[in-house]
């Protein structure tokens, strides 16, 4: 063979000689986007086709089954795609093969990570995981008795003891008139804050706290070195400059202390009902990403994205629980506020659209003929309409001076806006059944820039966003009709942050997590928009809350059924309904009983990067499911939540005033499940010890082995295909720690017996809920 023709032949089959595939069990290390040194580290096992596989990050103590993986090769480049099941989410391993090791991207929903790793070696998963079982054992609770009183405040006439507003409940009002201009050469806001407090307490008040957040990007701020907050989004520019303050008209003095304020007032405000006129002027920088994960702004093609929250002085909560509630904002605890009307006047460049919490008072000054008419067809449609499109934000592009807009927003708890010159607006209408029969047409909108823009129809991107949020308003009004005017959708820099009727999330955001993260976000208008608990002390009212009410709707919107009463957990793995399956729930416990030090009740402030994940959002969220699912039923749990979300709409409920409505209306005493899942960190592991037969009845014996316990369900199956089930109370468990259930034996021969056939509860250990006979 001629030399040439040899070559030639060598470079056709260099690709088939070449290609590698991704199976196997890699030791991996996770970057940063950026690039820069290892976050994390742990093993990747990806499986052949039809099998399942395992992501492991020790770190973040993330432990999932990886399953439904496609891949594809080309040469020594690759892409395997599929599923983390256990958190729910998509993931994309892309990456080029260089014999044992290899370096790409993983994603995981819509964030994107270098990698880098090599193979695995033989031996080195079963190393891990006796390491792990190792502290495991070493980070194991103390027993508790789940069956003791749990200790709750004293009822009084504020709170009762059936979970409602008392009597004599009281709350402050805080009515606010905010005027802001936003520079966008200099990315500054400058603006005039003027509050009208009235104070309802029975106590007449010398002073005022306020919270002052942008000091936390303040070079000097407390909560800097304890997020670890990045370094650019901290400088001697940021944070609030304060004008003269005045207080009924008399100049005051500000004692400013990091990120609060307290203003001594020139006389008390009286109780019952005394009021005082405050106004604030201020100004201040925008931070910049990273490190700004609330609010900041976002460079794109057609210009800034602004995302502005925390955006002005904002006085506390004095409460009848805390008194004045002042805890520093150090980043991870979020806000607890009271409730009042704002009017908002706006400037920014002409060249700006702008959305914000609230209706828009002045359409016609700041849209053109063209867009108002759009405007009034979205209010019409059940799909999105165009109200600014590319070539309204392209001619507007080139105009000067700046352009007003006012909003007016009704008892809400806080405002936010976005602005930018590279907005895309859409909207549609969602008809919303009150409970007095009448419909509130809700504005769903999106305004994103052209970088949220998908090119691939099956991984939609922003141009969904409007359907995605009128689907998670109508699914979510089951709990309680969504009461606002409007409900919006802002993409940005920032991972997913809610406001009322007004979210910032991801602008890179696609499809399963694009509507994970917009019904995440919509879904805080119920908790803590409507329901204004404290966030700052006990996010899992609302991060939780809201995790377990994402669940029926991502249901209701896959499944394309518009009732998210729906029990039908245990499908969509694709979907958030997945954080709180019971396996994945078991996993979960597996992993986070090694690192997890602290319970549910520990405030966030308190708590490691990886706790406030489970604490606030997956074990709460979970524990809600449970309830429905396995302790009290679907009708008499739902019954019990819209009736919490009822009695405290626009109010502000305790710990205690959850767990006492829900038994109030359940009629049920939980003491035992709110100690062992709010106040432990103890895992469920029921096991089957011994199944016998005497006298023609089959005797089944179950105990507990690691300290929490739930009722559950035995089914014993006949040598004749049979089957008969028998309830295991939870409070047998009080008085013993194993309890005996019987079923008639019937003249049949038992086969086999098992704990939990329907796969309700998180059980760490399934193989000693199993007895066969015989075997």
């Amino acid at each position: 063979m001629p030399r040439s023709l040899f070559s030639l032949l060598l470079l056709l089959l260099a690709p088939l000689a070449l290609a590698q595939s991704p199976v196997g069990m890699w030791t991996i290390d996770l970057l940063p986007p950026s690039g820069g040194d290892p976050f994390d580290s742990g093993f990747l096992t990806v499986p052949a086709e039809g099998e399942t596989g395992r992501f492991v990050l020790l770190n973040n103590q993330i432990d999932s089954e990886v399953g439904g993986v496609e891949t594809t090769t080309n040469g020594a480049d690759f892409t395997a795609t599929g599923q983390l099941t256990s958190l729910g989410a998509p993931f994309a391993f892309e990456g080029t093969l260089d014999g044992d090791a290899v370096e790409g991207t993983f994603g995981i929903g819509g964030n994107t990570f270098g990698i880098r790793g090599t193979r695995a070696e033989a031996g080195a998963l079963a190393d891990y995981e006796a390491r792990q079982d190792s502290l495991r054992l070493a980070n194991a609770p103390e027993p508790v008795d789940l069956f003791e009183p749990f200790d709750l405040p004293t009822p009084n006439s504020y709170r009762t003891a059936s979970g409602r507003p008392g009597p004599d409940y009281w709350q402050q009002r805080a009515d606010y008139d905010l005027e802001a201009s936003l520079d966008d050469q200099t990315h500054t806001v400058t603006g005039t804050v003027r509050l009208t407090y009235t104070n309802n307490s029975p106590e007449a008040l010398d002073y005022l706290w306020f919270h002052l957040e942008q000091n936390l990007f303040d070079a000097n701020s407390r909560g800097g070195p304890i997020t670890g907050r990045a370094a650019s989004s901290l400088d001697e520019e940021h944070g609030y400059r304060l004008g003269t303050i005045t207080v009924d008209g008399r100049t005051v003095a500000p004692l400013v202390t990091d990120t609060r304020m307290r203003l001594d007032l020139p006389s008390p405000v009286e109780a019952g009902g005394g009021r005082v006129e405050v106004e604030i002027p201020y100004s201040f920088v925008i931070p910049g990403s990273p490190g700004t994960p609330r609010m900041g702004r976002l460079e794109t093609e057609h210009g800034w994205v602004y995302a502005m929250a925390q955006w002005f002085p904002r006085v506390a909560v004095f409460d009848d629980v805390n008194g004045w509630n002042h805890m520093p904002y150090l980043g991870s605890g979020e806000f607890y506020l009271d409730y009042g009307d704002y009017e908002m006047t706006l400037t920014v460049p002409a060249s700006h659209t702008v959305v914000a919490t609230g209706t828009l008072l002045n359409e016609d000054e700041v849209y053109t003929r063209e867009q108002r008419q759009r405007l009034a067809a979205a209010r019409e449609s059940d799909e999105a309409v165009l109200i600014v499109t590319e070539a309204d934000r392209d001619a507007a592009a080139s105009a000067t001076g700046t352009k007003t807009w006012r909003y007016r927003a009704e008892n809400v708890r806080d405002v936010a806006w976005g602005s930018s010159a590279a907005f895309i607006v859409d909207g549609a209408n969602a008809a919303v059944r009150m409970d007095d029969g009448s419909t509130n047409d809700v504005l769903i909108l999106s305004a994103y820039p052209e970088e949220g823009v998908s090119d691939d129809p099956e991984n939609p991107g922003w141009e969904e966003a409007t359907r995605y949020g009128r689907a998670s308003i109508l699914n979510n009004s089951y709990w309680l009709p969504y009461p606002y005017p409007v409900a919006i959708s802002v993409a940005s820099h920032i991972g997913g942050m809610e406001y009322p009727m007004l979210h910032f999330s991801r602008v890179t955001a696609r499809h399963f997590s694009l509507f994970g993260v917009i019904d995440h976000e919509l879904g805080h208008n119920w908790f803590p928009m409507i329901v204004g608990s404290d966030e700052r002390r006990h996010p899992w009212m609302d991060e939780g809350f809201n995790t377990f009410i994402n669940g029926p709707s991502n249901l209701a919107f896959y499944d394309e059924g518009d009732d998210p009463s729906l029990p039908g957990y245990g499908t969509g793995a694709t979907t958030r309904a997945s954080r709180v399956f019971p396996e994945n729930i078991a996993d979960a416990f597996r992993a986070n009983e090694i690192s997890v030090d602290d319970e549910i009740m520990t405030y966030p402030d308190q708590l490691e990067g990886n706790e406030i994940g489970w604490n606030a959002y997956t074990k709460p969220g979970a524990g809600l499911y449970y309830l429905r699912t396995a302790i009290l039923g679907q009708e008499r749990f739902d019954a019990a939540l819209r009736e919490y979300i009822r009695r405290w709409a626009y109010k502000h409920p305790q710990p205690a005033d959850f767990f006492r409505t829900i038994e109030d209306v359940a009629g049920e005493d939980l003491d035992w499940f709110w100690r062992g899942w709010f106040d432990t960190r103890h895992p469920y592991d029921a096991v089957l010890e011994s199944v016998t037969t005497a006298d023609d009845v089959v005797s089944v014996t179950v105990g507990q082995n690691r300290g929490l316990v739930f009722p559950t369900t035995v089914e014993v199956t006949f040598t004749d295909g049979s089957t008969a089930r028998a309830r295991v109370p939870v409070e047998g468990f009080a008085r013993t720690e194993t309890l005996t259930v019987t079923v008639p034996a019937a003249g049949r021969t038992v086969e086999r017996a098992v704990l939990d056939p329907d796969g309700l509860l998180p059980d760490v250990d399934r193989d000693n809920d199993v007895v066969e006979i015989g075997q």
